[in-house]
């Protein structure tokens, strides 16, 4: 048998977008055709995008899919192909892969197995199709094979597992490689989460061992529908080894991934297995035909090593610079917004906001050019002809630091030796006297003094929510989304002014806890990410201790005061939130974390997590919404649900306390 060439494909798709769907996708296979790959795998849904919730409900949505690919069905001339997108059958909607071969439909495979779990809901709109299960359906005017299929074209055969498919025990590539497999496809709409790479190598070479088969693994990529990242990375294994793989996090269209695979060495290698059973009978499901593949050329051997930033072991100080920068360019250009807006008050959040701005137009200029540029964000055009990376950024990031009474110089230079680094148009507003306006306008509403000693919450609050209307001002005149700049560990406990620091359009950080935004923020001084470089000038930032400057000068407020040290609030919240443990186990896990503390300053701050974890659910209801960046996450609408209105652990905080 003749070595096959294989590819892999990632798209940047957007969910419900026909004709630029359809564009990538004609686009990729032109250059699978050019590559001479035979047999190409194509994302799931990528038809559709995967991201269209309740609007795969929709009639039209499935009519439009199947108009489309009958649409691509030219494009896979001398190729074989496969299409996700979801089908309809006997009223229930299936997630499905469509396989064509030179141009001609040949069968329809669905998902065996759905995600419903994490930020997955696809139980809400698809039904699982069942093992060994085969029927036939309409396509326009063909009739083929749907169901638990086995494709055989040209003496190659290949299969497939959908995404979660290869993540469950009963994964359907064990079957199918009792019947002779060759090659099994994973299309997939896997999601971005730190030190997710690893998981699935795992699975993709174990499944090429196990299995004898060559694997071939494909991605989405881009911020699809708004908060889940993909991050592509296509894989291609034989024999338990990665002997390809695709970059990820890349800001392009596509990427295609392509290695020369040995099927003649894979077959003898499995007759000599010992514990391979071979089935007895043939699939009932097979689809065969004739088909001439491509001559390939010698099959690539070598293991591949992962981007030199992937063996870096500031590996996840990496993903997040570069995810963020992919995530903030796709919501830009797909929001078709004109550039974002930060109140940048010289704190932690805010400048890490920033910087991720510079380095989403550094990240784009070096992936796809002045020209790559100019055709994704078309409002640049004018001024992008001889335009360097610090104009492009001042046309495309506007920060202003806002400053009231309580307002110190060194976070007003600090905003500004950022804003400055990063190519920002920079303002400085005094916002004291709408503060002082307020204030006095309300004191004389109630008929009594407004005063620090009995009004201090209030105090700090009306400061940070009248800064809101001037940024949303600005943001409005030029046309620009408005990023929040609360985080993770300030939502769980509600450490955030409502309509103040959380007013926004998008709230890139608040998936991210804080300790990890500080450490990330020290990094990127020193370090920054592999082929940028560091930006020395947030040392400004990084020499401070966190304070949010609410209060008079004089009372040294600090955040870590007011709450407790953040890298203990991140432990309480995984103990509490992941874990689901009561106070009374949270206060046993910290104790041994922490042996140097009181335990009674312990059950202390853990009262404090509870409390006000429950008290400010709603606070989280409201943010704008964030990237899904971590598989551990406060998001109620994608991932941790929690009632608005509850008992607040009473019973078990005085449990913890000891108290009946």
């Amino acid at each position: 048998m003749k070595p096959l060439k294989v590819g892999a494909v990632v798209l940047n798709q957007t969910p419900l977008d026909w004709d630029g769907n359809e564009m990538r996708i004609v686009a990729a296979l032109a250059a699978a055709r050019e590559d001479e790959v035979g047999l190409v795998c194509l994302p799931e849904m990528c038809i559709t995008g995967y991201g269209c919730e309740d609007a795969f409900n929709g009639v039209d949505v499935v009519r439009q899919s199947e108009r489309v690919l009958l649409e691509l069905l030219p494009e896979t001339r001398g190729l074989v192909a496969c299409f996700g997108l979801p089908w309809l059958h006997h009223r229930g909607l299936f997630n499905a892969v469509a396989v064509a071969a030179n141009g001609r439909l040949i069968g329809i495979v669905p998902k065996q197995h759905l995600a419903g779990d994490g930020i997955h809901y696809e139980p809400r709109w698809f039904k699982a199709w069942r093992k060994d299960v085969v029927t036939e359906t309409r396509v326009g005017d063909q009739v083929v094979p749907l169901g638990d299929l086995l494709f055989e074209l040209g003496g190659v055969r290949f299969g497939f597992e959908i995404c979660e498919d290869a993540w469950v025990a009963e994964r359907p590539g064990a079957r199918l490689a009792s019947y002779g497999l060759d090659v099994l496809l994973n299309p997939s709409a896997s999601h971005f989460a730190f030190g997710k790479l690893e998981v699935r190598r795992r699975f993709v070479t174990e499944g090429s061992r196990a299995f004898g088969a060559a694997y071939v693994y494909s991605n989405l990529l881009g911020n699809e529908a708004g908060r889940a990242i993909y991050d592509g990375g296509s894989l291609i294994a034989t024999g338990g080894d990665i002997i390809a793989q695709g970059p990820r996090l890349t800001l392009r269209d596509f990427e295609l991934t392509s290695a020369v695979v040995d099927l003649a060495a894979a077959r003898l290698a499995r007759a000599r297995t010992a514990s391979f059973s071979p089935a007895l009978t043939e699939h009932p499901g097979l689809v065969a035909g004739d088909h001439l593949w491509p001559v390939a050329g010698a099959p690539t051997t070598r293991i591949a090593p992962g981007a030199p930033w992937e063996e870096s072991p500031y590996v996840k100080e990496e993903e997040f610079a570069r995810a963020e920068a992919l995530a903030l360019f796709d919501y830009l250009r797909k929001s078709r917004s004109q550039g974002f807006t930060v109140s940048l008050s010289g704190g932690c959040d805010s400048s890490v906001v920033v910087t991720l701005v510079h380095l989403m137009v550094r990240r784009a200029l070096e992936d796809l050019g002045v020209e790559g540029l100019r055709s994704r964000l078309r409002f640049l055009e004018p001024a992008l002809t001889e335009s360097t990376e610090q104009e492009i950024t001042r046309r495309l990031l506007t920060t202003a630091y806002q400053g009231t009474a309580n307002s110190s110089q060194v976070t007003r230079d600090a905003a500004r030796a950022v804003a400055e680094a990063c190519g920002a148009k920079h303002f400085e507003l005094d916002v004291e006297p709408f503060v002082q306006s307020y204030t006095s306008a309300i004191a004389a509403a109630l008929g009594r003094k407004v005063s620090w000693e009995t009004d201090d919450l209030a105090l700090q609050n009306v400061q940070a929510r009248v800064r809101a209307p001037g940024i949303w001002l600005v943001a409005n005149l030029e046309n620009k989304l408005l990023l929040a700049t609360s985080n993770r560990s300030e939502a769980a406990v509600g450490y955030a002014t409502m309509d103040g620091d959380t007013c926004g359009g998008l709230s890139p950080l608040a998936g991210v806890d804080k300790a990890f935004l500080r450490q990330w923020l020290s990094w990127l001084e020193t370090h920054g990410p592999s082929g940028l470089g560091p930006i020395p000038a947030v040392r400004a930032v990084t020499q401070q201790r966190s304070t949010p400057e609410l209060r008079p000068a004089a009372a040294g407020q600090k955040s870590e005061d007011d709450l407790m040290p953040f890298p203990v609030l991140d432990r309480i919240e995984r103990l509490a939130i992941r874990d689901k443990l009561a106070p009374t186990d949270v206060l046993d896990r910290l104790a041994a974390d922490y042996p140097e503390v009181e335990r009674e300053r312990l059950s202390g701050w853990i009262e404090r997590f509870f409390t006000l974890f429950c008290r400010n659910q709603w606070k989280r209801e409201r943010l704008a919404p964030a990237f899904h960046l971590d598989d551990e996450n406060l998001d109620p609408k994608t991932w941790c649900r929690f009632p608005i209105l509850s008992g607040g652990y009473r019973r078990e905080l005085r449990e913890m306390r000891g108290e009946r």
